[in-house]
């Protein structure tokens, strides 16, 4: 009997399957994969070495369902299309949110990515001693932001709230998507309005 047309296994196969895993129940074996995939254990290290590959593979498979939109010439509308991306990518997937940030980013795809990221703050004058300390607040706006959307529709229950001024805030804020995108969208309109504050004054020529 010939080899079947279509490997039966193959990176993508694998971390799909863990997706799905982790998904439904914010985790996964390799005895699980493999069992969802109809193959042996064994199998799955003829493609990837560990758990740690397996998470990186689904790292690189969550940033390919959203594809990279045309880069906008102004840095600060460049950086918006970054984040929303980033913030939609993990917004999809937020059980497997803690599995990623517990390893190291290796993933060509998602490095990448922060390379944009860089290249944009870069351009907005934040030195390069400031780079990865403002992408580290990027990062834990955009994945807070991402769990919040995941978050129930009623986030603060006003029957325990001490003033009336909370009660009305959270009448008024409304539920679901909507708020959860206008918070996004008032915090990276913050972040972008201070950004320009880390770059050194440019001084004329005397």
């Amino acid at each position: 009997m010939g080899r079947p047309a279509t490997p039966k296994l193959s990176v993508d196969k694998i971390a799909a399957a863990a997706l799905t895993l982790v998904d439904a129940k914010g985790e996964f074996t390799l005895g699980e994969v493999a069992a969802t995939l109809s193959v042996r254990p064994s199998s799955i290290y003829n493609h990837l070495s560990g758990k740690a590959e397996i998470i990186e593979a689904m790292r690189a498979l969550i940033f390919a369902e959203e594809p990279m939109p045309a880069m906008p010439e102004d840095w600060t509308d460049a950086l918006r299309v970054l984040l929303r991306r980033y913030r939609d990518v993990f917004a999809r997937h937020p059980r497997l949110i803690p599995m990623l940030t517990a390893y190291t980013v290796s993933s060509p795809d998602v490095v990448h990515m922060y390379d944009d990221i860089a290249t944009v703050l870069h351009s907005a004058g934040i030195a390069t001693e400031q780079l990865l300390d403002v992408i580290t607040v990027l990062d834990s706006f955009v994945i807070g932001s991402a769990l919040d959307i995941a978050a129930p529709d009623q986030v603060w229950d006003p029957t325990h709230a001490r003033t009336p001024i909370l009660v009305a805030a959270i009448a008024a804020a409304g539920q679901g998507r909507a708020r959860a995108d206008r918070a996004f969208e008032l915090g990276l309109g913050l972040i972008l309005g201070a950004l320009p504050t880390l770059a050194p004054p440019v001084h004329g020529r005397g």
